[in-house]
């Protein structure tokens, strides 16, 4: 028996449709992430938009063209969020919802329903680990936040963490060179007390890189940052997320920080380290937001020269408190979001110059279009061209080249 696990939305849902492939394996199934011919499908939601709730609808057309006879299941946010609409489709003969999606494997043979409650934190199959150079081990779930826009704690649920011990042991079955902790609210782990910064102390003696995952401005603090500086090899980069360069915008999305906050975080973090990349979310067009508050935001995102920005236009989502809010016309969205990807490719290319004939190390993801490809520590994505290049290869930055910088083997 053959099964297909597909996956849309944030790399949450791909750390948890690794553990749902485990459960499979387990059971004497072929599995694979591809949408291929299989036997039994399991399609794992993404809501965070409307467009991403949209084609998670669509993606059960995509599956049914593989193999018409298919058995289905439709997991994720855009399923809790509306079981009927997916349960309705042909084919699909069991619903589960955003959390605790290892259950599935004891629900194969029911039919219907099954919306977890979501209130512990539930783990049991361990990451299929497929030697890949990348691994993203997910150490909490769910959000507290309820920012004014985001209807992810709704789906979600409340957060609540993995213990230490849990961690570690995966960590100690991962064969890949760099492992990126995540979680749907990374900055909200906290487990017995124990909050971020103690789970990352209790990682000093793995040799693996270890990136982190988003992070409110919040979190930032000598204590976050002298535990990554015990890591024998941590990544200097930090997602901190903004979504709005005015104070005034980020009071109306209910997030608990302004603009000088977020900026002081950000300088706190560089005088550790100095070379380290900074990327960010930016949401566009958010309701309240006037043309002197995106100014604001591009005015800031120049200040700050983050390395790479995540630009995306307000999605108004049921059940939130924008949901309401009278919308800006599209005429002004779409040139906002023009004017801040242009932004967004100048920061791009004044991180790249910083570093024109510096070293540094590069994790060789791919191969395309005649380069290999992968990141530096601090998330530089580097073009390189060479013969069987895998693994870390020390690298020298040449200059800014597609969505990084073109290098040469050192």
């Amino acid at each position: 028996m053959k099964a297909v696990i597909f996956t849309l939305g944030c790399k949450v849902n791909a750390c948890e449709s690794a553990s749902i492939m485990q459960g499979l394996r387990e059971l004497g199934y072929e599995v694979s992430d591809k949408l291929e011919y299989a036997d039994l499908y399991v399609l794992n939601t993404c809501a965070v938009t409307k467009e991403a709730e949209k084609k998670s609808r669509q993606a059960i057309a995509r599956i049914k063209a593989c193999n018409k006879d298919a058995k289905i299941i439709v997991t994720g946010c855009a399923s809790q969020n509306n079981p009927d609409a997916f349960l309705n489709k042909d084919g699909v003969y069991l619903v589960t919802g955003a959390t605790n999606k290892d259950k599935i494997i004891s629900l194969l043979n029911c039919q219907g329903k099954y919306i977890d409650d979501g209130k512990e934190y539930y783990e049991k199959y361990l990451p299929y680990d497929e030697l890949k150079t990348r691994s993203y081990v997910k150490v909490e779930d769910g959000c507290n936040r309820f920012c004014s826009y985001c209807i992810i704690p709704y789906l979600r649920g409340r957060a609540r963490s993995r213990s230490i011990e849990s961690v570690k042991n995966e960590l100690s079955h991962v064969k890949a060179k760099e492992v990126v902790i995540t979680g749907i609210d990374l900055s909200a782990y906290n487990y017995e007390c124990n909050d971020l910064a103690d789970l990352i102390d209790s990682l000093k003696d793995f040799d693996l890189r270890i990136r982190l995952g988003s992070l409110e401005e919040s979190l930032i603090s000598e204590k976050l940052l002298l535990a990554t500086k015990k890591l024998k090899n941590f990544a200097p980069h930090f997602h901190l997320c903004l979504q709005s360069g005015s104070s005034k915008v980020l009071k109306d999305m209910n997030r608990h920080y302004n603009q000088e906050e977020f900026i002081k975080s950000i300088e706190t973090v560089r005088s550790y380290y100095p070379d380290c990349a900074i990327t960010t979310d930016i949401i566009v067009g958010y309701p309240t937001e006037t043309e002197e508050d995106f100014l604001e935001t591009i005015k800031l995102c120049k200040l700050v020269n983050f390395a790479d920005i995540h630009c995306f236009v307000f999605s108004a989502r049921e059940g939130t408190r924008a949901y309401k809010l009278p919308k800006l016309s599209s005429e002004i969205t779409d040139r906002r979001l023009h004017e801040l990807l242009e932004v967004k490719k100048q920061c791009k290319e004044n991180f790249v110059n910083r570093f024109i004939g510096k070293t540094f190390t590069c994790l060789i993801e791919e191969e395309k279009d005649g380069y290999f490809e992968g990141y530096t520590e601090n998330y530089i994505r580097c073009y390189i061209k060479g013969e069987s290049l895998s693994g870390m290869q020390k690298v020298k930055i040449i200059k800014p080249f597609k969505e990084g910088a073109l290098c040469e083997i050192v």
